[in-house]
Order: C-alpha cells, then structure tokens, then sequence
C-alpha cells in the first residue's frame, strides 16, 4: 500500500469510465457530462491513507485525554473554485486562458460551468472531442480545448494512526455546509455508534431547515429534484477506529481493522 498504488487506481476508475463515454457517446451522449467527486481512506499496517478528488471531506475525530474533549482534524482539502488557492493552480495550470475560472451569479466556476476541479468523468471536460453536438448546449464550450481542463488525480494524505485516534468522518459537501468539523466530530462523539451517520445526517439537514425558516418535517416533504434548492446532497460514512486492530493490520494479518456498528453509514441524496 502506498499513495502511489491509491493515485494509479484513481487514474485507473477515470480510465474505464472514459472508456464507457467512448462506447456509449452515440447512444447516450449526455454520459459525457457525468462526473463524481471520490473520497477514499485506507488503513494498513497502523497508517492512514486519505485521497480526495473533489469537495468532499475527511475528518478525524481525536480524543485530547489532558482536557477529555474530542478535537476536529480536517484530512483533506476540497478542490473547489470558491478556494482562492484552487484558483490559483487552474490560472498555473491553464496560464493561456483568462476565462479558467469565472465568477458566475456569485460563485466562482470552472469554465462557467462546475465548481469542482478534479473528478472522476466529466469527460466534456477532460476530452474536446465531446465538446460538441449532441451533447446539450449547456455543456458545450465555445471555443476547444487541447488539454484537460479538470484532474482526476487525487491530493493525498498519509499519516500514523494514534491510540486516541478514534474515529473518521467520510462526507460529501452537502453535510459541511451545515455542521462544521468540530460541530460534527462533538456530535459524533456524544452519540451511540449504531445509526450515528443517519443521525449526522438529519441534523445537517435540521440546520438546513433552520435557515429556510421552515421546519425540519416541512423540508422532508419536498419532492425530489426540487429539494436540491434548498440543500446539496449529502453523504455520510463514520468509521470508528479500534487502535489494537489498527496497530495489527496488513496484509499479512486480519482482514478487519475497523469496527463500526449497524447502520453507520447514510445516505440523503436528492
């Protein structure tokens, strides 16, 4: 295990799904403007792996035994054109063209288009060849592109693991624009194990609610596809870390090194 085995398989993912634009582009054009963000953590050997393309987030929850409070160690940066150093390496990367970034209806997107600078897909993005009819309008440039405007490769994070390492949070930015780091460790902390990301989950979206000015019940309510006005979509996974397993795993030792319990994952994508 290392960053470099994590980086092929990100590029790995990209390259099978580019495949499948390629295969699909005549029969289901709009495949071109499908993308992911990817979020990955890996444990082995007591060391911990974090690879983000995308603004999605990693959080670990640590346990400071001198003040017994729990502290909030973000793992991972967004790539996000609202991040002035994210703008920063598309200007570096892309030094020809003073439409990289654009400041659209108050929010700062690549091209005009996506916030995000890196993804797995987006191949309208990524390859001028599906720059162009039949894919719609909305997607298409004006002007081609002879290099990539978006990455799929990830940033990545390796560090030791600690006894008071206790758990991580894996959320997509639908859960951060509500709950802070240290809000969202402090709740996961204070919570039972079984069904906690579930729980994560509602209160962002309670915090979601609160500032519609609506009740949490009201905003349930609202169909699909429409929600998304009034909150992204969130993912959540919490994984607790068991330092004795932890310190044990590899490849050559158990094939568990993390315990969590039912239902600790959730989901409340619209």
């Amino acid at each position: 295990m290392s960053a470099d085995v994590i980086n092929k398989a990100f590029l790995a993912t990209e390259e099978e799904f580019l495949s499948l634009v390629k295969n699909q582009w005549l029969h289901k054009p709009q495949i071109a403007s499908v993308g992911a963000c990817c979020l990955v953590g890996v444990v082995c050997s007591g060391v911990l792996y974090i690879a983000n393309a995308g603004d999605s987030r990693a959080v670990l929850g640590r346990l400071e035994r001198a003040i017994k409070e729990i502290k909030a160690i973000q793992l991972s940066y967004e790539h996000n054109a609202s991040i002035e150093s994210v703008r920063e390496e598309l200007h570096s990367l892309h030094p020809d063209d003073p439409h990289i970034v654009v400041l659209k209806n108050k929010v700062w997107r690549v091209k005009g288009l996506i916030q995000i600078s890196r993804s797995i897909g987006d191949a309208y993005l990524k390859r001028a060849e599906y720059n162009r009819e039949p894919l719609l309008a909305k997607f298409r440039l004006p002007e081609p592109f002879n290099k990539p405007i978006l990455k799929a490769e990830p940033t990545i994070l390796v560090q030791k693991l600690y006894p008071e390492d206790q758990f991580l949070i894996f959320a997509s930015d639908g859960l951060w624009e509500h709950l802070s780091n240290q809000e969202a460790v402090d709740f996961v902390h204070s919570c039972p194990r079984n069904g906690v990301a579930r729980k994560l989950l509602k209160a962002a979206l309670r915090e979601a609610a609160k500032k519609r000015e609506m009740r949490y019940s009201d905003l349930k309510k609202i169909d699909r596809g429409v929600r998304r006005h009034f909150h992204d979509d969130i993912t959540v996974i919490v994984l607790f870390l068991d330092s004795n397993l932890v310190s044990r795993s590899s490849f050559r030792g158990p094939l568990i090194s993390i315990k969590g319990g039912y239902g600790v994952s959730g989901n409340g994508n619209t």
